[in-house]
């Protein structure tokens, strides 16, 4: 954007005015993203500056400042244009100058913009534009139409009579309607507020069983559909199935505009509503249906994205297992069950592939291999993807190591997408050497170590926590969820010697480019000792350094304050905190006790201010501490395997996978979802299903019903009751935005890990 200090100006006025947030927290926003800074760092580490502004209020300001942008520099092209045509009046420009509505503006251009051949052009070029200005006065009171349009009839002007020259003159007053902003405006907003959204079977479908079914005769007011059924509807159209329209107040409309246009008695009268009537059916009603349209899309676009966000949000910020030594199963029929063995750190071991549901005569040698692995690689915890065979191998593994009197956790991971991430660049890079299904055992090993770092791998589109992903705009998808992925990365922070380059390329200021220098750079020099030894990486400059620094952690690094939240542009100011303690600044890092007695007056100046050290003194307390919650157990009833296993009115426990607008879908282990419906999600009424679970949040559900043939299960959680009207029972695991701090210390804690769509035998 090419913005000048007034327009800069007025664009941080319209935002002011817009958010309500003081002038001095949007001027400093504005400024440090025109800087280059980033949404996280901005939040974390500039809170002085924006007035402890969250992601979510910056992201808002970053949103607009680009709207706005794109709003002035639309503004400066259509005063240019329209001045070089000689008819930009003061009206016209204080109007453009003043709006701040892209629709709005788009119509104050419309007369002025250049345009096809037209009915109008032509009646112009034939000379009866002077007619339709004695039309639009509507000073005559007296005499007939055809005498005041006789001296306008001219055989070599193509113009045979006063019928077609009142005709012509007609078609110019229709598009000088069709053009006027003021009355678009006014059809836009009788349509939006009064339509009605209108879906109807295509005539060739019309006795064919289709999913869209509810659709084929169905209606509903514009402005209220909800984001599913506008989506569902128009992948219908899409697919040739289903007719929508918007049925407009039409009575109402042309009322309207008839008024604006016939504004006094003349003889002209009735010759201006039907003029009205003609700029509507002709012109007006089919672009204002089109614009409402993508109006209503793109509603329901957003509606769609934020859902797929806050489900993905969740799910990133899963708890992870931490540093145990995980085996990786993913389970399979025929082709056999693919084991891989990684180290605390994620790093591959061995593989091997067993069939255990191939044949009694291979079970032994199955059973052999898989304590074999257990046994070599002191294997802590068991990941088993939960696809095919998911629960036929958690069972297997299950009696193995009873048998061989293991107790080791055995934990169902989703492993949504991990074959796209099995056939992607980054597991090639990562694995050139091994088979497609023996990364994905490690990918569904990896994801229980550490959720965040292994689904950074993969699409979000594929992790199958969206609705109707495809259908939205795949621009404004992809803009959310990289958000969604960079919030949540620097959130928790990176390990720089141990993290992937996909992993760091999310990391604040460093993007793929010096993510993949970083991690060369490590894999020819070691790991780094310091966060200052990132300065060494090529390409990496002090901005860089800046952005990223305070996000990467180093573990058992030569300065303590490496492996916390702690940025290096502060480090002096922890420093004269423990010199003045008397303490070394390794005693004063992990110290609750001694950062307590901080006084942070003492060190607040100019640019340090409360909120910064606020941040360094908690950050000294639990240095490197993940904010990430601890684990939560599931427990799916062994007998029930298979949707043929469900009996109507069981209650059970679950882990829900996807959040919509319709309801929630929940895993209760029988490689089917069921559905709990909105109107099932609690004992009050509900409008956002967000906010009664999230993704991952384990919940006790009643069977409903369990339709075999058409794999569809019907849950309730306001009936999975405890008795006595009280609230269902269930365990909140990923309710905050940014989830409360904890560690966990002192052998395995499995609480928490549902949030990822796990679940835990013991």
């Amino acid at each position: 954007m090419s913005i000048n200090d007034s327009q800069l100006t007025t664009i941080i006025s319209y935002i002011i005015d817009e958010t309500g947030l003081k002038p001095f927290q949007v001027q400093q926003t504005v400024e440090l993203l025109a800087e280059g800074a980033t949404v996280p760092f901005i939040a974390r580490y500039r809170k002085e500056q924006t007035g402890e502004l969250d992601e979510v209020q910056i992201r808002t300001i970053e949103e607009r400042y680009a709207y706005f942008g794109e709003l002035e520099e639309r503004k400066v092209s259509i005063l240019s244009t329209i001045g070089e045509q000689g008819k930009l009046t003061p009206e016209l420009q204080a109007r453009i100058e003043t709006t701040r509505l892209k629709t709005e503006l788009e119509d104050l251009y419309l007369p002025y913009k250049p345009k096809r051949r037209t009915k109008a052009t032509i009646a112009r070029e034939r000379g009866l534009e002077p007619l339709a200005e004695l039309i639009a006065a509507q000073e005559l009171t007296t005499g007939t139409l055809e005498e005041a349009a006789l001296p306008f009839v001219d055989l070599e002007k193509e113009v045979p009579d006063a019928r077609a020259a009142l005709e012509g003159a007609g078609h110019i007053l229709a598009e000088r309607l069709s053009d006027d902003a003021d009355a678009r405006a006014m059809v836009r907003r009788l349509t939006w507020e009064q339509g009605i959204f209108s879906s109807r079977v295509s005539s060739d479908k019309r006795d064919q069983v289709t999913k869209f079914e509810m659709y084929y005769d169905y209606q509903e007011p514009l402005k209220s559909v909800p984001s599913h059924r506008m989506l569902a509807m128009r992948r219908g159209e899409k697919e040739e199935v289903l007719l929508l329209s918007i049925l407009a107040p039409v009575e109402e409309i042309l009322a309207g505009l008839k008024k604006r246009l016939a504004k006094r008695e003349s003889i002209f009268r009735s010759l201006l509503e039907a003029v009205a009537e003609d700029a509507y059916k002709r012109l007006i009603a089919i672009s204002i249906e089109g614009e409402l349209r993508l109006q209503a899309k793109n509603l329901a676009d957003e509606a769609a994205i934020t859902v797929f966000a806050q489900n993905l949000r969740n799910l990133l910020l899963a708890s992870p297992a931490g540093g145990k030594r995980v085996l990786g199963i993913d389970p399979g029929l025929r082709t056999g069950s693919k084991l891989a063995a990684l180290d605390g750190t994620g790093r591959f071991l061995e593989h091997v592939t067993i069939y255990p549901h191939t044949g009694e005569g291979r079970v032994p040698q199955s059973k052999k291999e898989l304590l074999r692995l257990v046994e070599n690689h002191a294997i802590e915890m068991i990941a088993i993807g939960n696809g095919t065979a998911g629960r036929e191998m958690e069972l297997f593994t299950k009696e193995t190591l009873a048998e061989a009197g293991k107790h080791i956790a055995v934990v169902m991971v989703s492993e949504a997408g991990a074959s796209v991430y099995s056939a992607s660049d980054i597991a090639r890079e990562e694995f050139p050497e091994l088979d497609l299904t023996v990364r994905g055992a490690i990918s569904i090993a990896r994801r229980l170590q550490d959720p965040l770092a292994e689904l950074v791998k993969v699409d979000p589109k594929s992790i199958g926590v969206g609705q109707y992903q495809h259908d939205v705009s795949q621009t404004m998808l992809k803009k959310a969820l990289d958000d969604v992925v960079e919030s949540c990365v620097n959130f928790v922070g990176v390990d720089l010697n141990t993290a992937s380059w996909a992993l760091l390329s999310y990391v604040s200021g460093l993007g793929q480019s010096l993510a993949k220098a970083i991690a060369k750079y490590r894999d020819e020099n070691g790991p780094f000792p310091t966060r200052q030894a990132l300065l060494k990486v090529p390409r990496f400059g002090a901005k860089a350094f800046e952005q990223a620094a305070g996000f990467l952690r180093i573990r058992w690094g030569s300065h303590p304050l490496d492996n916390s939240a702690v940025h290096p542009e502060r480090y002096a100011v922890v420093e004269a905190m423990a010199a003045d303690l008397g303490a070394s600044l390794e005693q004063l890092t992990g110290d609750p006790a001694l950062a307590a007695r901080i006084d942070l007056k003492r060190y607040v100046t100019a640019e340090v201010g409360l909120p910064t050290l606020r941040d360094i003194v908690e950050e000294l307390k639990k240095p490197g501490r993940d904010p990430r919650k601890a684990f939560e157990t599931a427990a799916f009833r062994d007998d029930i395997r298979e949707i043929s296993d469900l009996q109507e009115g069981m209650v059970l426990q679950g882990v829900v996978t996807n959040v919509t607008a319709f309801g929630a879908f929940v895993d209760i282990g029988v490689h089917q979802d069921g559905l709990v419906h909105v109107s099932h999600l609690a004992n009050r009424f509900i409008k956002d299903p967000n906010d009664a679970v999230r993704v991952g949040e384990l919940v006790k559900v009643k069977v409903l019903s369990a339709d075999l043939q058409r794999k569809r299960i019907a849950l309730s959680i306001k009936e999975a009751e405890t008795g006595g009207g009280q609230k269902p029972e269930r365990t909140r695991a990923a309710k905050e935005v940014t989830p409360a701090p904890t560690v966990a210390k002192g052998g395995l804690d499995l609480s928490g890990m549902a949030k990822a769509g796990f679940r835990v035998k013991r």
